[in-house]
């Protein structure tokens, strides 16, 4: 079996500490991985006002003492103006013919991934989602036609896309992802598709989307044409193991602690602990104040743990009233 390469892009500011807290949980989840744990760098250039390279020395040898490898990558498309499109150029730099998983940096792994059954012939991503895009328009076009103009702009057959089981007018009907994570065989066979969509879509949107938002949304609308037409889908990997069991795309603290139970909260405490990294994840005003400052206990009293989950929408709207919002 090719060896499985697990990757991230790490930038300077938020994603630094993200990342720390990344690799500490793979490693203690995951202690006898046998592939490659990669931290994808974009550089300075052009495309950039502010340089993204990772400035903490040492925080840079510390997740390399973790057994992190940084690989450095030229944007060419995007950088400072979608910085979303770090996962799609990053791919590039990846050893070609290799299979990959990306994940966002605000991952926490909870257990180990040789429990989940990846086969990496069909790519798949997060089902873990909600409607966020195409916004609904009062006159039209419809969610289901948006989708459809996309399909047949690249060639991809639509209708084996859809999910019968859902009303056609529902957004679940059509194929939406998280890029919260995605996996293939090869990343330059799926980069290079992911890359052209984005980036026709981008530069000459189509009727359809004039009333549509493509920030921050774009990598999303690309990724669920780029899956299907590489053969993959919504149902690739059982429910529940990545983002559940297995991982869990925190998305801010705040949710980390509103949301996850009792032993989840005591394993990333444990994690984060020792002083060595306890004065790099102070860092980040979030984990310095949820975790370091117990503020994460005061979210935790606002919930009652019988009554989770919530949706999304409802813990963020009691965090914001409480003042315990923080990202």
């Amino acid at each position: 079996m090719k060896p499985i390469n697990i990757f991230a892009v790490i930038q300077a500011g938020r994603l630094e500490a993200q990342a720390l807290l990344f690799v500490l949980s793979f490693r203690a989840a995951n202690p006898d991985f046998k592939g490659r744990l990669l931290l994808l760098e974009p550089q300075k250039n052009a495309l950039w006002t502010d340089d993204p390279t990772v400035q903490n020395e040492e925080l840079r040898k510390t997740l390399t003492d973790l057994g992190a490898e940084f690989i450095p990558f030229e944007n060419t498309v995007w950088g400072q103006h979608y910085s979303y499109g770090n996962k799609i150029e990053a791919l590039f730099a990846l050893p070609k013919g290799e299979p990959f998983v990306f994940f966002d940096t605000d991952t926490f792994f909870k257990a180990s991934l040789k429990d989940v059954p990846f086969d990496f012939q069909k790519p798949g991503a997060s089902n873990r989602v909600a409607g966020t895009w195409p916004n609904r328009t009062l006159y039209g076009p419809s969610i289901k036609e948006i989708w459809a103009s996309l399909y047949k702009r690249f060639d991809i057959d639509f209708e084996t896309s859809l999910d019968p089981e859902q009303p056609e007018d529902h957004w679940r009907h059509c194929l939406y992802f998280n890029a919260g994570y995605f996996f293939y065989r090869c990343p330059h066979e799926f980069g290079v598709l992911f890359r052209q969509i984005a980036q026709e879509i981008d530069e000459d949107p189509n009727e359809e989307l004039a009333s549509q938002s493509l920030r921050p949304w774009l990598d999303q609308v690309a990724l669920p044409l780029v899956i299907h037409k590489l053969g993959g889908g919504r149902d690739v990997l059982p429910d529940g193991l990545l983002d559940g069991k297995v991982t869990y795309h925190y998305r801010s603290m705040s949710l980390f602690y509103a949301s996850q139970d009792e032993e989840t909260i005591k394993q990333l405490e444990d994690l984060v602990a020792p002083n060595k990294y306890k004065k790099l994840l102070k860092l980040h005003a979030p984990f310095k104040k949820l975790i370091y400052q117990a503020k994460g206990h005061k979210i935790r009293e606002l919930f009652d743990p019988n009554a989770l989950p919530l949706k999304e929408g409802a813990l963020r709207q009691q965090l914001r009233q409480h003042n315990l919002w923080m990202h």
